[in-house]
């Protein structure tokens, strides 16, 4: 976004005292989005220094102080360590953050998924209903990849968004969901799933020198049926073309659950020559994006960048190092909405999108009741970014 965005133009009044709790999972996402506010507020807050409404609108910080202390058991609880009566509260949360560890009978635990949204339920309930509304930020969504019901299984997703709702939540914002449709399970509630194909543009573009971006010499690929949305909509927007890959599983076995892949089938119109943007919503092992550029390769495409929201990378770096090194992909993007190791920050083949200023236009603007729309919609963006980089202005 140039300066000339920087800051929105919000007139209206604040629904409440704005208030940030970025959990420990989300520390140095919850800093850069702090910075961002306490700086538009600065430059704002001069138009309104005299109104009541304004009272305690321009602050040196709005994250708000909490503790979640263990007992030697491991059990825990939630403190709030300032007022947050008649606040309009964000809670930021990093389900994916593994780095975190606490003390188990004293051996040392790594935090999982269940951990983090436990700790957020233990923040939401330390605020004992006195806010003035509460907003979860939950980029990746817990347990969003158990969506739906295929045998007797437990519908974890539906039940953590009910859950959370219960507790007195009155909005969640995600990010590019697994399956957006899992809101069904809380319909009177504010449910949000972003999509960050702006910051993937602007990352690809400020990285990588010479791409043409037109029909002839680029294309984007969705490595499934699941992530088809999201590629028709970047090759739309970009006025590209797009093509797909289906899985072909094997229906007579079953081999840790699933039935076997047997093969990547692709559908779409020629590769050859053409820089591929494969768009995926997560990198989990990373094991089927590789064999989708693999498979890519052999049929002839030129430079493959891969852009991901999560870079999980369950199963380590080195099948990425290695693909990098043969030549199978250029690049891999992916966001710091989940916790990132240094060694993948290390890497020459990432490109790391920063999301926290988008997070703080999104907070901002909120919290002065204002429609976001127009962010979570980009295409004017997208399309101003692609004009200055053709003219050579990035």
């Amino acid at each position: 976004m140039g300066s000339n965005e920087e800051k929105r133009n919000l007139e209206t009044i604040p629904v409440g005292s704005l208030g940030i709790i970025a959990l420990e999972s989300c520390k140095d996402m919850g800093a850069k989005i702090d910075e961002y506010l306490v700086k538009w507020r600065a430059e704002r807050e001069n138009e309104h220094k005299e109104s009541l409404a304004f009272s305690g609108y321009m602050r040196p910080s709005y994250l708000l102080k909490t503790k979640i202390p263990r007992f030697g058991s491991g059990e825990a609880k939630g403190l709030i360590l300032e007022s947050v009566r008649g606040s309009d509260l964000y809670l930021l949360v990093d389900v994916c953050n593994y780095s975190l560890t606490y003390s188990l009978c004293g051996q040392e635990n790594h935090m999982s998924p269940d951990d983090h949204f436990q700790d957020l339920k233990r923040i939401i309930a330390a605020v004992g209903g006195k806010a003035r509304r509460i907003t979860v930020i939950m980029p990746f969504l817990y347990e969003s990849r158990q969506h739906k019901r295929t045998a007797r299984e437990s519908l974890d997703c539906a039940m953590a968004l009910q859950e959370m709702v219960n507790m007195g939540v009155d909005n969640i914002i995600t990010f590019d969901a697994h399956d957006p449709r899992v809101q069904n399970a809380i319909p009177l509630h504010g449910f949000e799933t972003v999509q960050p194909a702006y910051q993937f543009i602007k990352g690809l573009l400020k990285n990588v020198k010479g791409l043409n971006i037109d029909s002839d010499h680029m294309m984007v690929i969705s490595p499934d049926e699941g992530g088809m949305g999201r590629a028709i909509y970047l090759a739309n927007v970009l006025g590209l073309d797009m093509g797909m890959f289906y899985k072909r599983r094997d229906y007579t076995q079953v081999v840790n659950g699933r039935n076997p892949i047997v093969a990547h089938e692709f559908l779409g119109s020629s590769v050859e020559g053409k820089d591929v943007i494969i768009m995926d919503d997560m990198i989990s092992s990373g094991e089927s994006v590789l064999e989708v550029a693999a498979n890519l390769k052999s049929r002839k495409a030129n430079r493959i960048f891969v852009c991901s929201t999560f870079g999980l990378f369950t199963n380590g770096l080195d099948r990425f190092d290695k693909a990098f090194e043969e030549g199978i992909i250029y690049r891999v993007l992916t966001t710091n909405l989940i916790y990132q190791s240094p060694e993948l920050l290390s890497r020459e083949w990432y490109i790391n999108c920063d999301m926290s200023k988008y997070i703080a236009y999104i907070i901002d603007t909120l919290n002065h009741d204002t429609s976001i729309s127009d962010l979570l919609n980009p295409v004017e963006r997208i399309q101003k970014i692609v004009t200055r980089y053709k003219m050579d202005e990035l």
